[in-house]
């Protein structure tokens, strides 16, 4: 197997799930990027930071993270002030985006691909590509929407009501995360982490805590990993019960919407009786979690489980049944296997199109082996496809959270942590309910943070929502958008 030469070469770094780490050369860096594509792996995340010790005096390093079947693999490329890296956009093309976003923020610029800028919004016009032909138009959507959605701006090319092509321009919540991550202390850099995208701070925050952790050799208690689950699965329900009460609202069916909103509030109650906050934003901490599960916590979240069930599933069936609702979703925004794979589609978008990775199946943390998650999928692709899975999600979560409430561990639910040392580097990732949610963190000196990199997997996924949407019709826009539900946030960091 091509790949296998890179991973025998690459040595061990200290990671949950299992991760390693090589450095290679301008020659090697998009031969590798073939080798691993050939061989199954998945470019998960690219960024740029400054270099370590190893590189050359005046140096920049391009890190590129791979999913491959062993785990991690953290590729590092030494990079000359003012001298481009080779693009792996023709390999990956979400590359494309992630290389465009490292020359906004750091200079260093591909060799190839789109030039274009992407997070920077200064007075220049953008130069969006355009369609041309008899009868068509264009139609632009955003940055500010009627609504309290984030900005982000959608270029409709379109004959009559039907889509030929859609481009997006986003960065327009760029927030200087990345640089803020600087300013803090890397025993709480967590609690920014969990910030990313506020949508998913149980699975940003847990990976931020795996990797300082990993660099500060600290295994979490059981009882700690276990709580963890439980808070991502959680997150997992709150925010599936959200999507499909919104997916039944854009197609016509406001009970959806108001039967879905009641449930969330429901387990929102819930959490914040079990474990002190709505959202927990502030649950995973360095070495476990903040605060326990008392028994009567347990309790509220068991008979908010039990209630919970029995109603999704009628409502299941409601929407399986209902007629509008079918014909809205069913062949709707269509995303077929085959590009779904071409294109890096992941997380639940990607399960509903014959993407079965996810990192509680494929490569579980504690304690997820324990629990046996069990899959969600199809092949179907469009929006019918994507609210399935969330129904599947929704269940098979409600079944996780039982198990975790009924077979805790005992012990205590945090270790300490000691700072580490400087230059000290490793990544974290967990599988959110959007899909893998990974952090890099490099340590600076006195337990500063040196660099901080947290990739949402809606990079990947939105460039597929560019392609899901041609050939349907303007209206269903919204529709196919909330079927995917990428963060602005967690991208425009």
């Amino acid at each position: 197997m091509p790949q296998r030469r890179w991973l025998e070469s690459a040595r061990p770094l200290s990671a949950v799930p299992p991760a390693s780490l090589l450095r290679v050369s301008a020659d090697a860096w998009r031969e590798a990027g073939r080798d691993l594509a050939s061989g199954g792996g998945r470019l998960v995340a690219l960024w740029a930071s400054d270099a370590d010790g190893g590189a050359a005096a005046g140096a920049a390093m391009v890190r590129a993270a791979y999913l491959v079947a062993p785990g991690l693999l953290i590729m590092e490329l030494p990079v000359a002030a003012g001298s481009p890296y080779p693009g792996l956009e023709e390999i990956f093309p979400a590359a494309s985006r992630m290389q465009r976003a490292i020359a906004d923020t750091t200079g260093l610029r591909s060799s190839d691909g789109d030039m274009r800028p992407w997070l920077v919004h200064g007075a220049e016009p953008y130069a969006f590509v355009r369609v041309e032909g008899e009868g068509v138009h264009e139609i632009a959507v955003g940055p500010v929407h009627a609504g309290i959605i984030e900005p982000g701006h959608f270029r409709f090319s379109v004959v009559g009501e039907k889509v030929l092509r859609l481009e997006e321009r986003l960065g327009y919540v760029h927030k200087g995360i990345e640089r803020r991550f600087t300013e803090l202390p890397l025993l709480g850099g967590q609690r920014l982490a969990a910030r990313v995208s506020g949508d998913s701070g149980v699975a940003f925050s847990w990976a931020y805590c795996q990797a300082l952790e990993a660099m500060a050799g600290v295994t979490t208690p059981a009882r700690a990993a276990w709580l963890r689950a439980l808070g991502l699965e959680l997150e997992r329900i709150a925010n599936h019960l959200g999507d499909l009460g919104a997916l039944g609202n854009d197609a016509g069916f406001a009970f959806g919407l108001s039967q879905f909103s009641r449930l969330k509030e429901l387990l929102l109650r819930a959490t914040a009786a079990a474990l002190r906050q709505r959202y927990l934003l502030d649950f995973v901490v360095p070495g476990g979690v903040a605060v326990d599960l008392p028994a009567a916590g347990s309790q509220a979240l068991g008979e908010c489980i039990a209630a919970l069930l029995p109603e999704v599933q009628r409502l299941k069936a409601i929407y399986d049944d209902h007629s509008g609702v079918r014909d809205r979703f069913t062949g709707t925004g269509r995303v077929r296997p085959e590009l779904a794979l071409q294109l890096g589609l992941s997380g639940l978008a990607g399960r509903a199109s014959g993407q079965a990775f996810d990192l509680r199946i494929d490569q579980p943390v504690a304690p997820y082996a324990a629990l046996g998650v069990r899959p969600a999928g199809s092949i179907e692709g469009d929006v019918a496809a994507r609210v399935a899975v969330r129904f599947d999600e929704v269940v098979e979560s409600c079944r996780l959270v039982q198990q975790i409430v009924a077979h805790l561990p005992p012990g205590p639910h945090a270790a300490a942590v000691t700072e580490p040392p400087a230059g000290a580097f490793a990544v974290g990732i967990v599988e959110g309910w959007r899909g893998p949610a990974l952090v890099g963190l490099e340590a600076g000196p006195a337990g500063s943070i040196r660099r901080c990199h947290a990739h949402d997997p809606s990079w990947q996924n939105w460039p597929v929502l560019e392609h899901a949407i041609i050939d349907n019709i303007v209206p269903d826009f919204p529709l196919i958008n909330k079927s995917f539900n990428l963060s602005y946030s967690g991208h425009d960091l």
